[in-house]
């Protein structure tokens, strides 16, 4: 019979061609034949029992038909016996005509998968089953890897072998057939996967993934309460995330629900973890950074920050001797601290980091290097420092404290118990090593610095003085060479002598002539024996570093020279070529021939392809450079140069971001060719990336009068970096720095745009009073100034604030006023948010079904702009008000288009938000699981950058959530955390959670 009349439907390549006059020819006996179809048959048990051909499922048969398929597919390859299988369909009450019935299915089932797959055998029937055919059988292969991975010590592996099984799974193993053989098999493949489950979430853990484990571990925890090991990942992922009094909850809830539901405490194991949860065992920290959800290291890889040990270190025998020493003093009874003193170019650096090699392998769990940058106009601070300190050490961005204080206590707390080596280089005083300093004994501390410095008793200092005659002459045939220094042994000895023996100033001599293959080394002499030049830079102290970059610099041509002085002037960290050409005033292909001759000559440093820095010392003199020989001011042009290059490309990124928004037209003109894009997500790459020089661009110049306007543009087309809140810090510093600039200059069109956004960024960071005190300055200013952006930014943003305030009317009335702005200034993107906006608004005015017809005009409006970001922001605005009508699916779908787009495009504020929404909705659908998952994700997102009342919004659904799902003390430590949060900023929320407190009592 064919395939068609048992209810199949056929691929093309499988069915019959037609006959003549166009009859369906009779199909070819597949017995004799291929025996199976063209393409190979794959096998599905693990979710609904299925066949694929190819690519094409065939349909699944009558529910008996399914039952004979699973029991024999489960029997991997195995004979059953007619009599097992009529069992194994039926059970104990089979028909009485079954075994008539099992051949019927039988025969039915060989027709549509081949004689040579479904064969008789002694009375019975079994599945030729192909390696790979059955999903179950791969699902099995890579629990072996996983634990063979585990057994090589590979985590990595481990985990993504368990991934890849888990990923084999649909659903229900076994969906939909009958039977008591599949009853009992469902609940054995069931189990099964909660196993490797669990053995997947420990190896998160392992692996430092605590944070992202909390939410999907609180869902399984409320569909499989019984389950002690998973409580214990959640309570050990909870304390790993700083949330000790949750992860005690946890422990609280189990006990009450074992107890009422069994009448038994819970086992020794989760027990003793709560122990020792409940006195903070330091083992019980979480591990270092080991790659998260990124590819895994090469085996080597651990937590080794020291830099690289020049290849021809010479000399420092005796220095080298008592820096080991002290290191290694007293072992595990105190903390080694030594300090190298000595004037810049000395040494200080090369030694330490060689020092530090040699004794690496007593600190087993690796070593911390950070440059601190003593002699910059911008130290570094302590508290960034401890925060890349604490990243490396596996902490994540959304467990790091704000506090200065908390954050180095959580330092000291995480190198507790370990043997970790920390290099500070270029210390700049007591006040900023002192933070950085571990607590206890096992680690040890070495630090360089121009000072002498006494940052904890016991401290031992070296006094670093220049080399020697011998040292000094060999570190100088190591980088020249052997054969080229014998060959002129006096012009050597002159050579090092006029360098002063400072090996910075060696090392750059030395540089210069293996540059120049062509020189003799009595040519270097020779120039460098030109006291005019010399004894002017080598003096005591400071000065002589000066020297030794002198002895590189004087060697330049014109065009290198001017490139070295001009590209010291910005104050970013760094800079791309793209943003060097800019300040150049050359194309890209001749300011990369010039870096790179600067690279060459090590007056500049290439950390990445296409991207260049100065040392610090090095950046110094090129600017002392640049005064004494550009006396005709060439710094401000260079820094317009650079913002307009920086201000043309922003404003090209901008408008792939957002088509249609007027804002470009009311920016002037900056004259720079911008950077071609591709697409916007090229476009984003590059903001992302260049976000932290051009915000050190924009403050620089907010200094210079004739710059501050075009600095006030930069910030309106860059605000992507505010509102995904990576860079919120720096753009804030910025934005008031330009602000108060064209305060002083009476310039009440700039100030009103820089205040605009400061306002913006005030509000996304729950400063709401500060907020509107900016954007009422600013509608001031713009008025005054009859600037049609900041006329439209500003009342927006008061409406804004009025709707987080509940203030809805007076939000509406604002929305309206920004609207008649844009309208008049022909922004149809403009007015497309306020309508989104006003939407807002009749929401909190109880006008719900207008705001759905608002957002959902908006959201067609913003489609047909083209502004995927703001099309998110359309979704998002409309999963609210269908939300509020009810609409929970639907809402969700909204939301979880929104979510999307708003990962595209790199917001993580938008993202945290938008799960927080979803938390809410789900809620309020019953999923608590659901919602519980969506609440842990918006926690970890907004923790750091949502502002303190959003963060306590998060806690009180998340609390209402766990309470839902039985998890009452973990859902009174929530409340009570979100209760401090709102009495801090003064919200009237307050009052309503401290009554679901009183009224849920202390569990």
């Amino acid at each position: 019979m064919p395939l068609e009349r048992l209810g199949f439907t056929l691929p093309d390549h499988r069915r019959a061609p037609p006959g003549p006059g166009g009859t369906p020819a009779r199909a070819a006996d597949p017995g004799r034949t291929a025996g199976r179809p063209a393409s190979p048959l794959r096998f599905q048990v693990l979710g609904p029992v299925r066949v694929w051909c190819g690519t094409q499922a065939l349909p699944e048969g009558r529910p008996q038909e399914r039952a004979l398929l699973a029991a024999l597919l489960l029997r991997a390859g195995r004979t059953a016996t007619a009599s097992e299988l009529i069992d194994a369909i039926w059970g104990q009450t089979p028909p009485a005509q079954a075994l008539p019935a099992l051949r019927t299915y039988a025969s039915r089932l060989r027709k549509a998968l081949g004689r040579r797959t479904l064969v008789s055998e002694a009375g019975g029937y079994a599945i030729a089953l192909p390696e790979g055919a059955l999903d179950l059988a791969r699902c099995e292969q890579h629990e072996a890897q996983a634990a063979e991975a585990r057994a090589a010590h590979d985590p990595h592996r481990a985990r993504q072998a368990l991934r890849d099984a888990l990923a084999l799974w649909h659903g229900e193993p076994l969906g939909g057939v009958p039977g008591p053989f599949a009853d009992a098999q469902r609940s054995r493949l069931t189990e099964w996967r909660l196993a490797l489950l669990e053995h997947r979430l420990a190896l998160d853990l392992e692996l430092g993934g605590h944070l992202d484990a909390v939410s999907e571990l609180t869902s399984l925890t409320a569909e499989h309460p019984l389950r002690e090991g998973l409580r214990a990942l959640l309570m050990l992922a909870l304390y790993r995330g700083g949330r000790q009094g949750e992860a005690l909850g946890v422990y609280a809830d189990t006990r009450r629900m074992l107890d009422e539901e069994l009448g038994v405490g819970p086992g020794p194991e989760l027990t003793a973890l709560h122990q020792r949860v409940l006195h903070a065992d330091p083992a019980l920290a979480a591990p270092a950074d080991t790659g998260g959800d990124d590819e895994p290291p090469p085996p080597a890889a651990r937590l080794a920050q020291l830099p690289a040990e020049l290849a021809d270190f010479t000399g420092r025998a005796a220095a080298t001797a008592h820096l080991r020493r002290e290191l290694l003093r007293d072992p595990g009874r105190v903390m080694p601290i030594a300090s190298v003193r000595g004037l810049g170019g000395v040494g200080k650096t090369t030694l330490a980091v060689r020092v530090a090699h040699t004794v690496r392998g007593h600190f087993p769990d690796g070593q911390l290097y950070a440059d601190l940058l003593g002699q910059s106009a911008r130290p570094a601070g302590p508290h960034d420092v401890l925060g890349a300190f604490l990243r490396a050490l596996g902490v994540p961005d959304s467990a790091l404290p704000d506090d200065h204080g908390e954050r180095s206590a959580l330092y000291r707390s995480t190198l507790a118990g370990r043997r970790v080596l920390v290099l500070l280089d270029n210390a700049h005083g007591e006040a900023q090593v002192r933070p950085l300093l571990p607590g206890a004994p096992g680690c040890a501390v070495l630090i360089t610095s121009r000072a002498r410095l006494v940052a904890a008793p016991g401290a031992q200092v070296l006094d670093l003085d220049v080399m020697t005659e011998q040292e000094a002459l060999a570190l100088f045939t190591r980088v020249v060479g052997a054969p080229r220094a014998a060959a002129e042994p006096t012009a050597c000895r002159e050579t090092v002598a006029a360098c002063g023996h400072l090996p910075l100033a060696i090392r750059i001599a030395a540089a210069r002539l293996v540059a120049r293959p062509a020189w003799a080394v009595s040519t270097l002499a020779g120039r460098l024996a030109d006291e005019r030049r010399r004894l002017d830079q080598l003096r005591v102290g400071d000065l002589a570093v000066d020297a030794s970059f002198e002895l590189g610099y004087g060697q330049l041509e014109p065009a290198p020279a001017r490139a070295f002085r001009r590209l010291a002037l910005p104050d970013g960290a760094d800079i791309s070529l793209a943003a060097a050409a800019a300040v150049l005033d050359e194309d890209e292909d001749t300011s990369e021939r010039l870096l790179e001759s600067l690279v060459d000559t090590g007056l500049l440093e290439s950390a990445a392809p296409g991207r260049y820095h100065h040392h610090d010392l090095l950046r110094l003199f090129a600017r002392d450079r640049a005064v004494r020989e550009d006396p005709g001011g060439d710094r401000g042009a260079v820094l317009s140069r650079l913002l307009g290059f920086y201000l043309a490309t922003a404003c090209h990124a901008y408008a792939l971001e957002n088509p249609g928004d007027r804002l470009l037209e009311h920016l002037a003109p900056t004259g720079r060719r911008a950077l071609p894009f591709d697409d916007r997500q090229q476009a984003l790459d590059w903001l992302f990336s260049e976000g932290p020089a051009l915000l050190a661009a924009v403050r620089q110049c907010a200094a210079e009068p004739a710059l501050a306007p075009m600095a006030a543009d930069v910030l309106l087309v860059t605000q992507d970096l505010m509102e995904s809140g990576a860079h919120r810090q720096p753009y804030a510093s910025a934005a008031s720095a330009v602000a108060e600039e064209a305060r002083r200059g009476g310039d009440p069109r700039t100030e009103g745009r820089a205040r605009v956004v400061l306002g913006q960024v005030h509000h996304l960071a729950g400063r709401v009073e500060r907020a509107r005190e900016e954007a009422e300055r600013a509608h001031a200013l713009g008025a005054a100034a009859d600037d049609a952006l900041t006329l439209g930014y500003a009342p927006n943003l008061l409406g804004l604030l009025a709707v987080f305030h509940g203030r809805h009317r007076a939000a509406a009335a604002c929305f309206t006023q920004a609207l008649g702005a844009f309208r008049a200034d022909g922004n149809r993107y403009g007015e497309t948010a306020m309508l989104m906006n006003l939407g807002r608004a009749q929401l909190g005015l109880g006008q719900t079904e207008s705001a759905i017809a608002a957002s959902e005009q908006s959201v067609e409006l913003w489609r047909g702009l083209g502004a995927t970001l703001r099309l998110a922001n359309g979704y998002y605005a409309l999963g609210l008000a269908l939300h509020e009508a009810g609409r929970h699916d639907e809402a969700l779908d909204r939301f979880h288009q929104g979510l999307v787009m708003f990962q595209e495009s790199r917001q993580p504020y938008w993202t945290g938000m938008t799960h927080f929404r979803m938390a809410t909705a789900h809620l309020a659908a019953a999923r608590a699981p659901a919602a519980a998952a969506h609440g842990e994700r918006a926690l970890v997102l907004l923790r750091d950058i949502g502002g303190d009342r959003r963060v306590a919004g998060v806690l009180s659904v998340l609390a209402r959530t766990l309470r839902r799902l039985g998890q009452h003390e973990r859902a009174h430590t929530c409340w009570q955390e979100a209760l401090s949060l709102f009495e801090r900023v003064g919200s009237p929320e307050a009052a309503h959670v401290r009554d679901l407190l009183a009224h849920a009592g202390n569990p």
